[in-house]
């Protein structure tokens, strides 16, 4: 798993097409128990080099209800995004991740990962990738038939403050999936 890491980290595949230097930012541990894959960096995280390390990080351990001590231990939690580096400012948000990263890398690394017990799902794009033939229309169709996509995968709706709009809509989000991911996290940890 090191080898592989450092290949990642040192990877330039898509570098004519991004803002920064490219700079991989992956955790994950042959010891992983539960995986989480996002879309890709923002550039806060794309600076810092830490997964996860912004505000939608703050809100994502709130609700897998874990401390940064936790989620930052790879033989806990491999973070995987579907684009590894910071793929820069769109017209409404940051770019979608860059295509080239998932199917070069995720297989490789996933072949590593046998200890991994639940896969999360953040956003339309793992769960396109994943979920394939059972992506539904919506995130929020996803994310409300969450059940029948467990034990392997649970789907998620970003946790970017800019998705709070969404929770403020869909009660049931924090009131019914939040409390069945938490017991779902605490079963994987074991």
């Amino acid at each position: 798993m090191k080898k592989l890491l450092s290949e990642i980290r040192d990877c330039a595949v898509c570098e004519k097409f991004l803002p920064n230097s490219p700079q991989p930012i992956i955790q994950a541990s042959s010891k992983s128990k539960i995986l989480i894959i996002g879309q890709a960096p923002g550039q806060k995280v794309q600076d810092s080099g830490i997964p996860w390390d912004d505000k939608s990080g703050d809100e994502l351990r709130r609700w897998l209800n874990v401390t940064k001590e936790q989620f930052y231990d790879s033989s806990l939690f491999g973070l995987m995004p579907m684009g590894f580096c910071y793929p820069g400012k769109g017209t409404s948000g940051d770019l979608p991740p860059r295509p080239e990263c998932a199917p070069l890398w995720h297989g490789k690394v996933l072949t590593q990962m046998k200890n991994v017990k639940l896969t999360i799902l953040i956003g339309q794009y793992s769960q396109k990738f994943y979920l394939g033939k059972d992506f539904n229309l919506s995130i929020t169709e996803n994310i409300k038939n969450f059940e029948k996509f467990l034990p392997k995968y649970l789907p998620l709706v970003h946790p970017s403050p800019r998705n709070r709009i969404w929770q403020i809509k869909n009660p049931w989000f924090e009131n019914k999936l939040v409390p069945v991911l938490r017991d779902t996290i605490v079963k994987a940890l074991v």
